[in-house]
């Protein structure tokens, strides 16, 4: 799957800006990375929102264990790879019909956060047990929140294209030919959200993330790592 957003949207990481800088390797623009993505996926799905957003996703070579989804409703748009473990207990909560799946409850859940929700982006995220990553963006709202689950079992990767998009996916290879040394994995057991506005850990909310400059023969630009000790996220 791919998330391609422009700098109206979100702004480029600093530390991916500067991982960059310290090593300069080609890089392609937006435009060119969705179309590398549909040109090497023949049955990919690509949709452009607006002037600033692409999503794209396929079902070509995905895990039987970790199956990959889209749904939009109400102008929230959902890429989701993976599956939930408690999402039967999920829908009872969230009032979802037995039929619905992970993307259709991770747009509620979302949904619920956005208009209502009386626990914070960490408790909401916490509550997802299982392997997956996601992508929503809210058109109303132009709100990007991307997540992983805390075991890391469904990667996802985040980096800057030439014209200074900030690209989600989880192929390294699709990214790393697109933003050079402006790239690193996403870390597990975190979120970003623009109406937060940074990268927190749902695990542990309190904690600082910080990013370290990679060895110069790792793909990476920067390893972000969350410090000090463990925190319950349900305790805050």
């Amino acid at each position: 799957m791919l998330g391609v957003f422009s700098n109206s949207i979100v702004s480029p990481p600093d530390e991916l800006v500067a991982a960059g800088s310290r090593t300069p390797s080609p890089k392609i623009t937006a435009e060119k990375l969705v179309a590398r993505f549909v040109e090497k996926n023949s049955s990919a799905v690509s949709m452009q929102i607006g002037d600033d957003v692409n999503l794209a996703y396929t079902h070509d070579n995905q895990s039987p264990l970790h199956p990959r989804s889209f749904a939009v409703k109400d102008e929230i748009f959902c890429l989701f790879e993976g599956a939930l473990d408690n999402l039967g207990s999920l829908k009872q909560q969230y009032g979802l019909a037995k039929s619905a799946n992970e993307v259709l409850l991770v747009i509620e859940a979302y949904k619920a956060l956005r208009d209502r929700a009386p626990y914070p982006p960490s408790r909401v995220v916490g509550d997802l047990e299982g392997n997956f990553a996601f992508i929503v963006y809210d058109k109303s709202t132009s709100t990007l929140f991307v997540a992983t689950d805390q075991h890391g079992n469904v990667p996802l990767y985040w980096g800057i294209t030439a014209d200074g998009y900030v690209a989600f996916a989880d192929n390294a290879d699709l990214l790393k030919g697109a933003c050079g040394k402006s790239l690193a994995s996403f870390p597990q057991g975190c979120f970003f959200s623009t109406a937060v506005g940074e990268l927190r850990s749902f695990e542990n909310p309190k904690n600082k993330i910080t990013a370290v400059p990679a060895k110069e023969e790792e793909i990476w630009g920067a390893k972000f790592m969350v410090e000090g000790p463990p925190v319950l996220a349900a305790t805050k």
